[in-house]
This record gives C-alpha cells, structure tokens and sequence, in this order.
C-alpha cells in the first residue's frame, strides 16, 4: 500500500504525518483509529512545541530589552559620578524638567540598576526552565515519530 506523506519542519525537528486509513502487514494489524490517535497526539505535541518555543523567543526579546535599559542606567549612574556635589540635576517628568538633588537620582539609578538586574536574573532562570521543556518535548516528539513510522511500516504496535 503505498502511503501520502507530507512533513512539518519546527526548529530542527521535521514532523511526519500520514494520510492514509489503514496499515496492513501480513500478521499484524493496526487499526486505523490507533494510527489516527498517535498522529493526533504528534500534532498536539508539535503544537506544544511551537508555543515553547514562541514563548522562548519572546522572553529572549525581554531580556534584550532589559540588557539595553541596564547599559542606559549604568552609563548615567558613571555620568552622575563625574558631578560635583554642588551640581545642579534636573529629571525629566512628562514635558518638564524637575530640579532633583544629586543623591536623590543617584539613589533612584541605583535602585533602578538593581531592579534590572534582578529581572535579568528571572528571565534566564524562565529561559533555562522553558528550554529544557523544549528539549523534553523534542525527544518525546522524535520517539512518536518513530513508533508511527514503526507501525506504519508494520513492525511495532500501537
């Protein structure tokens, strides 16, 4: 009997899935139905997959984000050192320019660095948490992909 296949490519993992309705081989039937359910059961993983790693990319966005932030406030924390005591410091609040006391906005930058720093922190330890789920899902998807074309091929059950 000859098969239709067609293939879905997700990151590095090509996905195979089968139109056909039934698989026969001499002494070993499989029901069509079991076939069906494994390939529903592929395409749910893959699914998975794919919102895995589309969660991963938008954490990887947040996290350059924070870098960029982080580099900004480090940079005027430097420039707010070069200052003498006397200096005149002004933040911006909406459209107007607010005189503010050099401490005061070296206080608030410093706070403003640890709190970056610290939702860097999180964000790689998500990242971390969210690959090796991605990796998990990828070896679960390999290993029904081969025990589909295991039974297609007639050599295993379902």
């Amino acid at each position: 009997m000859k098969l239709g296949l067609r293939s879905l490519e997700l990151g590095f993992l090509p996905l195979v899935f089968c139109n056909c309705h039934r698989t026969k081989k001499v002494g070993n039937t499989m029901s069509s139905s079991n076939l069906r359910d494994l390939q529903r059961d592929l395409e749910n993983k893959a699914n998975d997959l794919s919102k895995l790693q589309k969660e991963i990319a938008k954490n990887h966005q947040m996290r350059k984000k924070y870098t960029i932030q982080l580099g900004e406030n480090e940079l005027v924390l430097k420039e707010l050192d070069l200052l003498r005591e006397d200096a005149n410091v002004y933040k911006l609040i909406g459209p107007v320019l607010v005189k503010q006391d050099l401490a005061e906005a070296n206080a608030n930058v410093r706070k403003r660095i640890e709190y970056i720093s610290a939702e860097l922190k999180r964000l790689d330890a998500t990242v971390q948490d969210l690959e090796e789920k991605q990796n998990s899902k990828r070896d679960t998807i390999l290993k029904l992909q081969q025990r589909i074309q295991s039974v297609q091929s007639g050599k295993g059950k379902a």
